[in-house]
């Protein structure tokens, strides 16, 4: 498998994955308390659902522009700000679902096989760089923390009543279910 394949599949499963998480807290919750937990966190020192949702994009559109050598594009600065301020302005379900979509939207025009060692110097806000080859960024990298915080905002959701399980977290492999093999009751 490509490393082009590899992302754009993942990321992109995983996002309509959780696209429906969100999805499934509205048809679950009223407006007002779906968008409410926009605001919540597992615990204080960490970001708030609505970052959360936020980063996992970054990840997966940074991964696509710091793979193909293309700068990042103005709307990655608005989504990192907005990711950032999420605690105190978290938006809408509205605002998250159309961050995933243009994020998956981006995916699907990766169609340059990208070459696994081709070099990648990781830079982070903090000034830390990281040499890296890009097969080593997606694995090392671009992949854990897309889903540290995609984890994290189905965590976030689950445990504030959202009625999520297994198959709402891999709704992607019920596509690739042999027939005859769902347990029943």
């Amino acid at each position: 498998m490509s490393v082009t394949q590899l992302i754009t599949t993942s990321y992109t499963d995983m996002l309509r994955a959780m696209s429906g998480w969100l999805a499934k807290a509205e048809a679950q919750l009223s407006l007002k308390e779906a968008e409410a937990l926009l605001g919540a966190r597992l615990a204080p020192d960490m970001f708030p659902l609505a970052t959360q949702i936020r980063f996992a994009c970054t990840q997966a559109q940074e991964a696509v522009h710091r793979l193909q050598d293309t700068a990042f594009p103005p709307s990655m600065a608005i989504l990192r700000d907005e990711a950032l301020n999420a605690g105190d302005r978290p938006g809408t379900i509205a605002d998250a679902q159309a961050w995933i979509d243009q994020t998956v939207e981006l995916l699907a025009k990766l169609s340059t096989d990208i070459d696994p060692a081709t070099p990648i110097a990781h830079e982070l806000p903090n000034g830390m760089i990281f040499d890296l080859t890009a097969e080593e960024f997606v694995r090392d990298w671009s992949l854990g923390q897309f889903y540290f915080h995609l984890m994290i905002a189905y965590a976030i959701l689950r445990s504030n009543g959202v009625s999520l399980g297994k198959v709402d977290y891999i709704p992607h492999m019920l596509t690739r279910l042999r027939p005859g093999t769902m347990p029943q009751g």
